[in-house]
């Protein structure tokens, strides 16, 4: 008799459990729930896709926008704020991508806005974003800083203090790169360290043995 209870009591509370859950799933189906968690979980890849597709647009209004600067034409603006338009959505769609931040500031320095420009490559450069990018890639956008650095230096931005450590970092992350080694030739000669400058600039010539500037710099060393 007391096996027959206990059998019943079991098969009460499994019908019990059952009956929980059929109303628990009801009431999910009913609010939508099921089909808004499949949404959150899908969210990233789709987000992530989406914001490659806007780079992508960005980017190809970018070669538009250059080629359309070179040959004078009116449409560069306009081509140009669609390019900055596209570069936005996919930075606020995926905050991670450097990409996006690089594709913004390569824009921005196109269209003049040099100390804009130059704020998209920190972003870029930011432990939030620089880890998508490789270590050659983290050493080109530190070239292109120093570069933005310079330029707004000469505006009396006053942010030239960190263009040598940029340039250091730059040919250790990617020592194939010419424009890097050249740049520091640059900054060393202007410190007057023309030791440093000799090697930077040899550096630059033996990857690019045609580089005018490199050259020419190393002349006026050995002469001077």
């Amino acid at each position: 008799m007391e096996d027959t209870e206990k059998k019943q009591m079991v098969r009460d509370i499994l019908l019990q459990v059952v009956m929980i859950l059929f109303f628990l799933v009801t009431y999910l189906y009913m609010h939508g729930l099921p089909q808004k968690l499949v949404a959150w979980l899908r969210l990233p890849r789709g987000r992530s896709v989406r914001a490659k597709r806007h780079f992508v647009r960005g980017a190809q209004l970018l070669v538009q926008a250059r080629t359309s600067k070179r040959n004078g034409s009116s449409s560069f603006d306009s081509l140009a704020n669609e390019a900055l338009t596209e570069a936005d959505q996919s930075i606020a769609l995926n905050p991670r991508d450097a990409a996006s931040y690089l594709l913004k500031a390569m824009i921005l320095d196109l269209q003049g806005f040099r100390t804009s420009a130059l704020d998209a490559i920190d972003a870029a450069l930011s432990p939030l974003a620089a880890k998508s990018l490789a270590k050659e890639e983290r050493g080109d956008a530190l070239v292109k800083r120093a570069e933005l650095k310079m330029a707004v230096s000469e505006r009396g931005g006053g942010r030239v203090d960190s263009v040598v450590a940029d340039l250091t970092e730059s040919v250790k992350l990617n020592p194939k790169n010419a424009r890097g080694w050249c740049l520091l030739g640059e900054c060393y000669e202007e410190n007057e360290m023309e030791e440093e400058a000799k090697k930077a600039y040899e550096e630059a010539l033996e990857l690019e043995p045609k580089l005018i500037v490199a050259e020419e710099a190393l002349k006026r060393l050995s002469s001077s």
